[in-house]
């Protein structure tokens, strides 16, 4: 088995799309209601994900990780127009095929966009989570991410709990990326 780690294209849409449907649907399951995550739909995401990758040039990063070819995970990261909570970029996803966690590739996919917003000129990264998704919060903070808040926010009419954590140091989080052997692999950008 090899994982590699390298920018997403727009070909990617498609893998993108059922990589994220397919997470959401384990994950949240129990913390979104079925009849939407039943209801997500790969064309609209497909959609979604060619206008992000077709964007041009632009301070968002998308990365995709395949083993053997197949895509079985994908983060994205941009620049915030405005920066919040003295950080500057934001972990906008990072979604790993359940049959490949806890192997080190989220971390890869992390550290891929830690590195890409960091050419950027980015300091610091956001991410949010619902906050109800116990395995990404553990995740986040065991790469030393530090909770900033807990709000309630709106998702498709839905109303849910986010929590923000902060990365206010995109070194330590690379080297927090690095702890596990073989971590950060061949990551091309």
């Amino acid at each position: 088995m090899t994982i590699g780690i390298r920018r997403a294209t727009v070909d990617d849409a498609a893998a993108i799309a059922r990589v994220r449907i397919d997470c959401w649907r384990l994950t949240y399951r129990g913390l979104i209601p079925d009849a939407y995550l039943d209801g997500m739909q790969i064309d609209d995401s497909t959609a979604l994900w060619q206008r992000v990758l077709s964007a041009g040039q632009n301070t968002t990063s998308v990365f995709v990780a395949e083993n053997d070819g197949d895509v079985i995970g994908f983060s994205a990261g941009n620049m915030l127009l405005e920066p919040r909570y003295d950080v500057d970029a934001e972990l906008s996803a990072a979604y790993v095929r359940r049959e490949f966690q806890r192997g080190g590739v989220g971390r890869r996919m992390v550290a891929a966009v830690a590195d890409a917003q960091r050419e950027h000129g980015a300091h610091g990264l956001i991410v949010w989570v619902i906050a109800g998704n116990k395995g990404a919060r553990a995740f986040y903070e065991g790469l030393g991410a530090t909770l900033l808040v807990e709000q309630p926010f709106e998702w498709d009419l839905m109303p849910l709990v986010e929590a923000g954590y902060a990365f206010t140091d995109l070194d330590a989080l690379l080297e927090a990326t690095a702890r596990v052997p073989g971590a950060r692999g061949s990551i091309v950008h």
